[in-house]
């Protein structure tokens, strides 16, 4: 086998997006989590701030923090109001069941801000109405916002793939194979699926350090249904730019290993997607990975705990 020539190594190359200056030593392209490892300034304050996108994207207990606070901080601004203006302009105050005036200010503002209305006390004159009647916009328009998030959360499609902690260079024929298992966490029903690798890393050309990526040809880039786990494998053969690679010329050029993975949904038709790379130091080599899906009488068993489960295996020469 030879190596790769240019002309074949041209045709390789993939266009991240990245660019060829992100030739960073110690940052990674994209984090574990899946999201761009990139930071930006000059940002106006619509887009850094991005409430929207925070509020459906965030973890429900965050979620809930949040909307507990807001309701808190409003009720608690506007119970200050009425105690500001006076608790005189709160017809039906009982001072005799324990509670003082500022609770009774502030159980008023609840009552106000969702609409509830129990009768035993209203404002009386114009500042205090005024007053409760902005309160009562702000209640009905913050419910309606509420409502519209907490739909937006259900419907939005997040996808729970997971992905084997390491990526492997382990025998595959009768030559060796990066592999990558992965996985559907949920229940749900994935269809239509397709999985892309590029292959990044710093290359020296005309003198200077460049960033520059490769698409990674799989053995299968397509399933029709994600039911099991899938391991990729990507052939390492003489047309394959990892050919002949180290890890420790791997590691010299700060290699890293993107994954792009798409699919539909077949639980509302929505498109989801996923991502994960690995860098160099997250590739092990001489490992394959075991099974992790056994047969049973009238089902078959996915041990989702044995996503990145291996086992010592000799490489092919």
């Amino acid at each position: 086998m030879k190596k790769i020539d240019l002309v074949e190594k041209e045709k390789q190359r993939e266009d991240t997006g990245f660019g060829t200056i992100a030739t960073s030593t110690s940052a990674r392209l994209v984090n574990n989590e899946g999201n761009f490892n990139v930071k930006k300034i000059g940002q106006s304050f619509e887009a850094r701030v991005n409430l929207y996108h925070k509020l459906i994207t965030m973890s429900w207990a965050k979620f809930a923090i949040f909307s507990l606070g807001f309701y808190l901080t409003v009720n608690l601004t506007f119970g200050i109001i009425y105690y500001i203006i006076g608790i005189e302009n709160l017809m039906g105050i009982d001072k005799n069941h324990g509670l003082s005036e500022f609770w009774e200010a502030y159980f008023f503002s609840s009552q106000t801000l969702t609409t509830v209305g129990y009768g035993r006390v209203s404002p009386v004159g114009y500042i205090t109405n005024i007053t409760a009647s902005v309160e009562a916009f702000i209640g009905l328009l913050s419910f309606s916002i509420m409502t519209g998030l907490l739909y937006g959360r259900f419907s939005r499609p997040v996808p729970r793939i997971l992905y084997s902690e390491k990526a492997l260079i382990a025998p595959y024929l009768d030559i060796n194979g990066l592999m990558i298992r992965i996985a559907n966490e949920k229940s749900n029903q994935l269809i239509n699926v397709e999985v892309s690798l590029t292959f990044s890393r710093n290359e020296l050309k005309d003198g200077l350090v460049k960033r520059a990526y490769y698409n990674l040809p799989l053995e299968r880039s397509k399933v029709k249904f994600f039911a099991m786990s899938w391991t990729l494998v990507h052939p390492i053969n003489d047309a394959s730019v990892l050919y002949g690679e180290t890890l420790a010329s791997l590691a010299a050029s700060d290699a890293e290993i993107l994954l792009a993975f798409e699919a539909t949904n077949d639980t509302f038709a929505d498109p989801i997607y996923s991502r994960r790379s690995y860098l160099y130091n997250e590739i092990e080599v001489g490992k394959k990975f075991l099974p992790m899906t056994v047969p049973q009488e009238d089902y078959y068993l996915l041990d989702l705990n044995k996503l990145s489960d291996t086992i010592d295996a000799k490489l092919n020469a």
